[in-house]
């Protein structure tokens, strides 16, 4: 009889850990997806900020430009 109680609790810790098992694997899966998809919106965001910049640039030399040829009619 206690054989039998002893196998039935070793049995049972065995299923308990095989199931923590299991759920710690979908844990790590899932943190890694998590990780992938921050790092695809980072990528994104660091490359509309870099467009942007960009176009603040290109902004702020046609204003140049403006500010330029307007100075110079003002001269003349």
């Amino acid at each position: 009889m206690r054989k039998i109680v002893l196998a039935a609790a070793i049995a049972g810790s065995a299923l308990g850990l095989a199931a923590c098992s299991e759920a710690a694997d979908e844990a790590d899966a899932a943190a890694d997806a998590m990780a992938a998809d921050a790092e695809a919106v980072a990528e994104e965001a660091t490359a509309e900020v870099a467009d942007a910049a960009e176009e603040v640039a290109d902004a702020a030399e046609e204003t140049v430009e403006e500010v330029t040829e307007a100075a110079e009619e003002a001269a003349e």
